[in-house]
């Protein structure tokens, strides 16, 4: 990591001619008479006008009917959004009879041959599904969950039930029982769909056992059906394709504007997973908005972003079909049979839109990966943790000066992006562009003060659409409360540390929960991992900090995972503490530098700094981690036995 002088500008903002929120604009010019210089011009509008800029998405898109008035309340939680207007979140999904040809889903499996759907047929299958579920007496509220891998039968089943109003809620197939159940029990659904094997690369996982107890584990589920997905069926069940058997008409229920359309679930590292209840409206309105102004989606674009059927960004992805364009669907392991597995597949479809991890961009830059070029490229998204700065080197150097490298920040919570980038925003080295339009985005101090160049917590200070409608069993809404309006009443806490520059851009430095406290000096583990994880010998990394409860500087212990066949002798450890006092200050050089096997992670990537801290602080392992719903949690010991090893 180089120090430099000054922001380093990568990209500045392009032409806007033939881009979504080039259109947007001169739709604002045209029916609205509102002219704006520049994207920041544009924003400042969309946060002191959130009811014309929402309705503006509203008529933009041209979502049909009417409401009364844009926000009945403005209050969190709790704020009213769109009161009157009824619709359904599907019927907006599947198209017209002008996309029938249309690509929509383009599937490629490590279980299976490939499986392509136009509009077309997506709209006869989930005619089919929706008829199917209602033989099963499925209708408006009842719940109807799966146990399901990324593939087109998902995105089917999903949109059958929200086209009746049920409610939708999922797990991946690589979770076991007990995470599975902790999750879909709290919804009490009628039908389960389900696999019962599948393939992660080159190897065969059967989960026959796993689903018996999930079954066994979900009392209120009356019916089961099973893909024929992998060597093993799903025994005692309906077929898929007696589910799909009848042809049904594609009809969609009338729906409040908060009428739930999916749970998601929280990592659950310890205890049980929060219960994110998401509304018909608001997820339609986010994600025309996400994915038009921000991600250029245009009809006849492809996208592809990793993802499993337990992360929010499933939920997110899948809605590239608002905007007619097509989702490539990789279920599997990404990184088989290499890393640059992604890459081809992208470039052989054609993606516009291309998603990955921090982690597997870093990995690719260490690798030496060079990714191929492809005309229809246009934007490389990334979310899940801070990309570090010599990521953005790497895709300019390999991509090229036009792509726009759109690092966004949102998360399950509001299953959206309220930070990130945009053909209309300028990419600086090492920061994300700055705050989406419509979101009132903020770093506050203690005394709940907003703040500029100086690290504080991240805060939305208005409604935005996709807020949760609740938490599901939640009546009196004390849990939701407690989750993100406990610190600073009336405004949404997120729980990152956030630094927001004077140009509008930000850097996102971690988890506050997680954050290092040092002689009063708060230090963002993100900051760590860029300087720790760009040396070619360290794999992965993790630090935390250990108050001492007397008022010292307590301990700071950083943990290294190494690449094969690198070893942490005096020599690392000492560069380590080198590069970390001179990038960023000697309040950064750990007290403890070891080494351990792996670096945990939830199963949608996120370290768990926070519950390494608590076993280093002697809470027993299967108190503060659930095995089976964290990648790596076999290597928590290592942690503290390495601290106990230093003492």
């Amino acid at each position: 990591m180089t120090a430099v002088e000054g922001p380093q500008l990568l990209r500045a903002p392009g032409p806007l001619d033939g881009t979504g929120i080039g259109a947007y604009r001169d739709h604002l010019a045209s029916v609205r008479g509102l002219e704006f210089e520049d994207y920041t011009d544009m924003w400042h509008w969309s946060v002191a006008d959130p009811e014309a800029f929402w309705a503006s998405i509203w008529e933009h898109y041209r979502v049909p009917g009417t409401y009364e008035r844009v926000l009945g309340s403005t209050t969190m939680p709790g704020a009213q959004w769109f009161p009157g207007a009824r619709l359904n979140y599907a019927a907006h999904m599947l198209g017209t009879d002008a996309d029938l040809d249309r690509p929509a889903i383009i599937a490629r499996s490590q279980t299976r041959g490939p499986r392509d759907l136009t509009f077309g047929e997506l709209r006869d299958q989930v005619g089919r599904a929706r008829a199917g579920l209602q033989r099963l007496g499925v209708g408006r509220g009842d719940r109807v969950v799966g146990y399901l891998p990324h593939v087109p039968e998902t995105i089917v089943a999903f949109l059958a039930a929200a086209s009746l109003g049920a409610v939708w809620a999922a797990c991946a197939p690589e979770f076991g029982a007990h995470s599975v159940v902790d999750r879909l029990a709290q919804v009490e659904p009628t039908v389960l769909l389900a696999v019962a094997s599948y393939r992660y690369g080159d190897k065969e996982i059967d989960q026959r056992d796993e689903l018996a107890r999930i079954r066994e584990g979900l009392p209120t589920v009356r019916y089961v059906v099973g893909l024929d997905y992998g060597p093993h069926p799903v025994p005692d069940a309906m077929t898929w394709d007696e589910l799909l058997a009848e042809p049904g008409p594609l009809e969609f229920a009338e729906l409040d504007f908060d009428h739930p359309l999916y749970v998601l679930f929280s990592s659950g590292t310890t205890g049980l997973p929060k219960a994110i209840v998401h509304g018909h409206g608001g997820i339609l309105l986010e994600h025309l908005r996400l994915f038009g102004l921000h991600f250029d989606i245009r009809p006849g674009d492809r996208t592809l972003w990793f993802t499993t059927t337990a992360w929010a960004m499933w939920n997110i992805t899948i809605s590239v079909l608002l905007h007619r364009g097509a989702v490539v669907l990789l279920d599997g392991n990404p990184l088989w049979p290499d890393l640059e597995a992604q890459w081809r597949l992208a470039a052989e479809t054609g993606v516009a839109l291309l998603g990955a991890s921090p982690g597997f961009l870093s990995a690719c830059r260490k690798a030496g990966v060079v990714p191929p070029r492809w005309p229809q490229l246009r934007q490389l998204g990334t979310t899940g943790a801070p990309l570090p700065a010599e990521v953005f080197d790497w895709v300019y150097e390999h991509l090229g000066p036009d792509i726009v490298l759109n690092p966004l920040s949102g998360g399950t919570d509001v299953c959206s992006g309220f930070v990130g980038g945009s053909p209309w925003q300028p990419v600086y080295r090492g920061e994300m562009s700055g705050p989406c339009l419509g979101h009132d985005v903020a770093a506050f101090d203690e005394d709940g003060h907003s703040v500029v160049e100086q690290l504080g917590e991240l805060v939305v200070r208005a409604p935005m659409p996709s807020m949760p409608v609740g938490f599901w069993n939640d009546p009196d809404g004390e849990r939701y409360r407690e989750a993100y309006f406990d610190t600073y009443p009336g405004v949404w806490r997120h729980g990152d540390w956030v630094r927001f520059t004077d140009r509008g851009s930000c850097v996102i430095t971690g988890r506050s929960d997680a954050t290092l406290n040092r002689g009063g000096v708060r230090l963002g583990t993100a900051e760590f991992y860029d300087v720790v994880e760009a040396m070619a010998e360290v794999a992965d990394s993790l630090v935390v900090h250990l108050e001492d409860d007397e008022g010292g500087a307590g301990e700071l212990l950083l943990f290294v995972a190494l690449v094969p066949g690198a070893e942490l002798d005096d020599d690392l450890r000492a560069r380590i503490a080198t590069a970390l006092r001179r990038n960023l200050s000697p309040r950064h050089v750990p007290d403890l530098i070891a080494a351990v096997p792996a670096v945990p992670r939830t199963l949608t990537g996120k370290k768990l700094e926070r519950p390494v801290k608590q076993v280093l602080r002697g809470r027993p392992v299967d108190e503060v981690i659930s095995a089976d719903a964290v990648a790596g949690a076999d290597a928590v010991p290592a942690f503290l036995e390495a601290h106990r090893a230093s003492r």
